[in-house]
């Protein structure tokens, strides 16, 4: 199945920005969940470990956990999403700290799949402590992540990472990233969602500054919201009338978790309340 281009990706997001309007993109961890996504006009699809699980009923960060391959998960994916969403960008996520994988060949297999970019997922930016400062000493840092952005970049992918603070989004900037989704945490709501998280207005700082470090480093880097406090479309408006370089949201449990938690409870309960 072919990719799209990365330009034609870009000239389309670019025209949305000038016209104001905001992209959005969204996790799936199935391909019905990424065929309702493109129903529903999605900019972008992301698919990685973690939609696979949260889908399952686990948790998201089931996926930075060692519960089974996550860059083979990704291209297992492939089969079920790629074919149903034939129109709509579908990025891949990678684990760019895997030691065991060679990721000029791995991002070959990617795009020759059809995949029109990548994202840094699962990410050690989710992980701090003294556990983060050992991952870091012992080989397998962020700075990996930004590697093979730089990498998807030269072979003109879509890239799309994660960053957690100024300095990232400096670094990916550098890397020639298109695409910073500025990452609050866990999204919080629902069944299986954090508790703990950032408020809305420490997110909206926190954004303000990462839009400001990546102009710094380009002007044309396109940012986008993404977890933490941002769960619905509310939350996500108040961010992006609060941060103007802010030019979008991306959703994982947003988009396809807690619409599906609602719809099935009231769609069951609907169900139960009939007579006869």
């Amino acid at each position: 199945m072919p990719r799209i281009e990365r330009s034609t990706i870009l000239a389309r997001l670019h025209r949305m920005i000038d016209d104001r309007k905001p992209i959005i993109g969204g996790g799936a961890g199935t391909g019905l969940s990424a065929k309702c996504e493109a129903a529903g006009g999605i900019d972008l699809i992301v698919i990685y470990n973690s939609g696979r699980y949260r889908m399952a009923g686990r948790g998201s960060l089931a996926g930075v956990l060692a519960y089974g391959n996550a860059n083979q998960i990704v291209m297992d994916m492939a089969r079920e999403v790629l074919p149903v969403v034939p129109n709509t960008p579908v990025l891949a996520g990678v684990n760019g700290t895997d030691p065991f994988v060679d990721f000029d060949v791995f991002l070959d297999d990617i795009s020759r799949v059809g995949f029109s970019g990548i994202q840094n997922f699962p990410t050690v930016g989710l992980i701090d402590g003294n556990f983060r400062k050992n991952l870091e000493e012992t080989g397998m840092s962020y700075s990996l992540e930004v590697d093979v952005v730089a990498r998807a970049r030269r072979k003109d992918m879509l890239t799309t990472p994660y960053v957690f603070d100024v300095a990232q989004a400096k670094d990916m900037a550098g890397a020639g990233a298109d695409i910073l989704v500025a990452h609050m945490g866990l999204t919080t709501g629902g069944s299986i969602g954090a508790e703990t998280a950032f408020t809305l207005e420490d997110s909206i700082k926190l954004i303000n500054e990462i839009t400001d470090a990546a102009k710094t480093v380009r002007d044309d880097v396109i940012v986008l919201c993404h977890g933490g406090p941002i769960a619905m479309p509310a939350d996500a408006q108040k961010v992006l009338d609060a941060c103007p370089d802010c030019h979008g949201f991306y959703g994982a449990s947003s988009m396809e978790r807690l619409p599906a938690e609602t719809a099935l409870v009231e769609q069951t309960r609907t169900f139960k309340a009939m007579t006869r």
